[in-house]
C-alpha cells in the first residue's frame, strides 16, 4: 500500500479517533503527576481525559467522513476542559474543516494535521513553545517530510510519533518550568498519548478501559505557583450567531491570563485564569447564551496535589456560609451551587457574587431559582480529588432543603474503589451549616480519624441551630418559599418572621412577629436561654446586605454569649436569594452545659 494512494476509511477514522482518546484516558493519572505548567494544579489528565470521555460518549459514526469528524469536533469542544482540553479541541476543529465526504488520502491528511496545529496555535492568546502546540507542529512538519521516504501510512504515521516523542522529550529545553521539575510537558504527553492510540488503531490494535487499573502515581513536590498570578482557572461555553473569536480574546485578555478561545463563530469554548470569575461572566452574559461554566480554584488544586495540610480531604457546597479565609486555611474544598438566571446558569460565589445579584433582584422579571449540583461536574470534581486523597468527607446543605446531598452520594458511590467518601447531610444551610464545616475542619486539623470524626459530627447536627430575622416576606414569596396568600397576609399584618430548621432539616417560622424590634427581642430570648442551659460553643453572624443590622446582633450578642463571634459575613447568593435584602441570622453550636 503506497502512502501517496492510501484512503482512510470513514469507519477506521472513526475508530482511532475512539482508541486514541482511550489511550489519552488511561494515563489521566500520570499526566495529572507532572502537571506543572502553566500552573502546577495537578489537573492536566483529568481535563483531556474529560474531552476524550466527551468523545467517546458523544460523538457518532456519520455516514460519511466528514459528519464522523464533524461529531467528533463538536463532542470535543462541548466537552474541552482546562488549558490543554481547550487547545486540544480547537486542534480537532482545524484537522476537521478540511475533511469532505470520505476524500481522506495521505495528502489530505497532512493537510487536517497541519491546519489542525494552526488552528490550536491561533487559538491561544500568549502562546508559549516547549507546550502541546510544539509537539503538534512537530508532528504535522514530520508527516510532510516523511511522506516520500515511507511505503505505506502506517510506517508514515509510525515514524512521525517517533519524531513526535523525540520532540516531547525535548520540552525541558524550551520551558525553565519542565527543566526545574526534571518533567515533560504534561499538555503535550497527551498528545503524544493520543497519537499513540491513533496509530495503534491503524495496526488494528486495541485499548480497553474497563480491564485498566489506575495506578497511583508517586507527585512532584512543587513549592510554590509558577507563572500566572490569578486564582481561578476560568471557563465557559457561549453559543450564539456570528461570534467573533478574535474580538472575544482581545477583550478577555485585560481580565486575566493563559487565555484559550476555541470554536466556531456559533459555538465558542473560553479558557483564563483570573481572579473575577463574576466579571467574566458578566462580559460574556451581554454578548452570547452562556451555555455551560467551569470554574476550578488553582490555589486549592496545587494544595491537594503538592502541599495537602491533612490527610482527609474537608468538602462542602457554597450554601455554607463560611469566610474565605477560613477556607483557605483549613484548605476546605467548597463546591458551588448553581443558581439560574435568565435561562444562565451561574455557580454561587463564585461567576456571581452577592452584591451583583442585589442589584438585580428587584429587576428581574422571572425571579431566579437553584439547581442540584451537574452530575458529570461532581464526577469531575472527585476524579480529581481522589487521585490525591484517599480520604474524604462531606458535609452538605439539609436534604431537605436541597438535592446536594443526594447528588453528593450518587457521585461518591462512582470513586468507592478508590477512595473512602462519607457524605453527610447537616441538616442544616447558611451560618449553622458554615459552623458545622468550621468544626469539622478543626476536628481534622486536631488529627481526628474519619470514623471518629463521622461520630463526632454526627452528635453536632442536632446541636446546631440558625435564627433568621426577615425584613421583608416579598423575596420568600417570589422564591416560592412561602405562598402568595401567606405573603399577603404578611404585608397586610407587616409580618417579620424568624425563620429557622427544625431537627429534621426542613425549614420552618420559628417565631411570628409584628416588627423587627419584636423580631431581635425574640431571638434574644432564645439565644438567652441556650446560654443558659446549655451554653454556646460558637456563633456567627450572617447578612443580606445589611452591615449595620448585623454589627448591632454581633455587639448584641457578644455580650450574651461571652465571646465574639467566630465570624460576620455577607450570606450565600442562594440563602439571599430566599430571604431577601436586609436579613440578619444568628447561628451558634449549643453547648455541653448540664
Amino acid at each position: 500500500m503506497q502512502s501517496n494512494t492510501f484512503h482512510l476509511s470513514n469507519e477506521l477514522l472513526f475508530k482511532s479517533f475512539m482508541i486514541g482518546a482511550r489511550n489519552v484516558i488511561l494515563e489521566k493519572n500520570q499526566l495529572n503527576s507532572i502537571n506543572v505548567f502553566p500552573v502546577p494544579d495537578g489537573d492536566t489528565g483529568s481535563n483531556l481525559a474529560s474531552m476524550m470521555s466527551s468523545i467517546l460518549e458523544r460523538s457518532k459514526l456519520g455516514n460519511t467522513s466528514e459528519e464522523t469528524i464533524q461529531s467528533i469536533a463538536d463532542a470535543a469542544i462541548v466537552g474541552a476542559r482546562g488549558n490543554s482540553g481547550i487547545i486540544f479541541a480547537q486542534y480537532i476543529i482545524g484537522f476537521s474543516s478540511g475533511i469532505r465526504e470520505n476524500k481522506i488520502d495521505t495528502e489530505t491528511f497532512i493537510e487536517s494535521v497541519e491546519r489542525a496545529a494552526n488552528y490550536a496555535y491561533h487559538s491561544i492568546s500568549k502562546p508559549v513553545e516547549g507546550t502541546m502546540i510544539t509537539v503538534m507542529r512537530t508532528w504535522a512538519n514530520a508527516m510532510k517530510e516523511f511522506k516520500n521516504a515511507t511505503s505505506n501510512f502506517i510506517e508514515l504515521m509510525g515514524k512521525a510519533f517517533e519524531a513526535a516523542k523525540e520532540e516531547l522529550a525535548r520540552t525541558p529545553e524550551k520551558l525553565a518550568v519542565l527543566k526545574d521539575n526534571k518533567v515533560v510537558d504534561a499538555g503535550a504527553k497527551g498528545f503524544v498519548h493520543f497519537i499513540e492510540g491513533f496509530v495503534k488503531a491503524l495496526k488494528g490494535e486495541e485499548v480497553d478501559l474497563s480491564m485498566h487499573q489506575y495506578e497511583t502515581i508517586s507527585e512532584l513536590h512543587v513549592d510554590h505557583l509558577e507563572e500566572s498570578q490569578f486564582r481561578y482557572c476560568t471557563e465557559a461555553l457561549i453559543r450564539g450567531k456570528h461570534l467573533n473569536l478574535d474580538q472575544l480574546r482581545n477583550e478577555l485578555e485585560s481580565l486575566g491570563d493563559s487565555l484559550v478561545v476555541a470554536g466556531s463563530d456559533q459555538t465558542v469554548r473560553i479558557h483564563i485564569h483570573t481572579d473575577h470569575p463574576d466579571h467574566v461572566f458578566a462580559y460574556l452574559s451581554d454578548r452570547a447564551k452562556i451555555s455551560e461554566q467551569k470554574v476550578d480554584d488553582m490555589k486549592r488544586q496545587f494544595e491537594a496535589a503538592h502541599h495537602r495540610k491533612y490527610p482527609i480531604a474537608l468538602v462542602t457546597d457554597s450554601i455554607a456560609d463560611l469566610p474565605e479565609s477560613m477556607v483557605d486555611q483549613y484548605q476546605i474544598h467548597m463546591f458551588p451551587i448553581n443558581l439560574i438566571i435568565n435561562d444562565t446558569t451561574y455557580y454561587d460565589k463564585v461567576t456571581i457574587q452577592s452584591s451583583r445579584f442585589y442589584d438585580m433582584m428587584d429587576t428581574l422579571k422571572v425571579y431566579p431559582t437553584s439547581a442540584q449540583p451537574n452530575p458529570k461536574a461532581l464526577e469531575n470534581f472527585f476524579s480529581f480529588l481522589t487521585t490525591y486523597y484517599q480520604q474524604v468527607f462531606v458535609l452538605t446543605v439539609s436534604e431537605k432543603m436541597s438535592g446536594t446531598y443526594q447528588a453528593f452520594k450518587e457521585a461518591a458511590q462512582k470513586f468507592k474503589s478508590v477512595a473512602d467518601i462519607r457524605v453527610m447531610n447537616s441538616k442544616q444551610n447558611s451560618g449553622a451549616e458554615g459552623l458545622l464545616v468550621m468544626k469539622a475542619a478543626e476536628l481534622i486539623d486536631q488529627g481526628q480519624s474519619l470514623d471518629d470524626l463521622e461520630k463526632i459530627m454526627e452528635s453536632l447536627t442536632g446541636k446546631a441551630k440558625i435564627l433568621v430575622s426577615v425584613k421583608t416576606l416579598k423575596y420568600m414569596v417570589r422564591s416560592g418559599r412561602v405562598s402568595k396568600v401567606t405573603g399577603i397576609i404578611g404585608k397586610i399584618m407587616n409580618l417579620k418572621p424568624i425563620i429557622s430548621i427544625d431537627e429534621n432539616g426542613q425549614g420552618i417560622i420559628f417565631e411570628k412577629s409584628l416588627s423587627l424590634k419584636s423580631s431581635n427581642w425574640k431571638i434574644e430570648k432564645h439565644i438567652r436561654e441556650v446560654v443558659e442551659k446549655h451554653g454556646i460553643e460558637s456563633f456567627a453572624i450572617v447578612h443580606a446586605n445589611a452591615k449595620e443590622r448585623a454589627k448591632q446582633y454581633a455587639e448584641t450578642y457578644r455580650k450574651i454569649v461571652g465571646k465574639e463571634p467566630a465570624y460576620v459575613m455577607d450570606i450565600s447568593t442562594i440563602v439571599a436569594m430566599n430571604a431577601g435584602i436586609g436579613t440578619v441570622a444568628i447561628a451558634y453550636i449549643r453547648g455541653e452545659k448540664s
